[in-house]
């Protein structure tokens, strides 16, 4: 299992992507966040087919710090039920992984 996962989120307004990208890094829970967009995210809310335009976050940092970083996404989220994903990064450059290490701070 690796110690490094990318989580993801959607918003639906860009101000609201970059407020999360910049929190999440000045808290030194994630080490870079891109902010992707608009993309078109299709779903069902509220027993209909939904269709939007959203601004994909895209979070790097370690695995032990997903609960603080879900936590974080959710003070600031606007959603009601957000979509927050952790997926495993299986492989990836040592130099970019040592510096992912020097820009998170592990919490006890």
């Amino acid at each position: 299992m690796s110690n490094y996962i990318q989580v993801v989120t959607t918003t639906e307004q860009e101000n609201d992507a970059l407020d999360i990208a910049r929190s999440l890094v000045q808290q030194r829970l994630a080490a870079c966040v891109q902010v992707v967009g608009p993309v078109t995210s299709t779903y069902r809310w509220g027993g209909e087919v939904q269709t939007a335009r959203e601004w994909l976050c895209q979070v790097k940092t370690r695995r032990e710090l997903y609960e603080a970083v879900e936590a974080a996404i959710l003070q600031l989220h606007p959603y009601d039920v957000p979509e927050i994903v952790a997926t495993e990064i299986l492989s990836a450059s040592p130099a970019y992984l040592k510096w992912l290490d020097q820009q998170v701070e592990l919490r006890p």
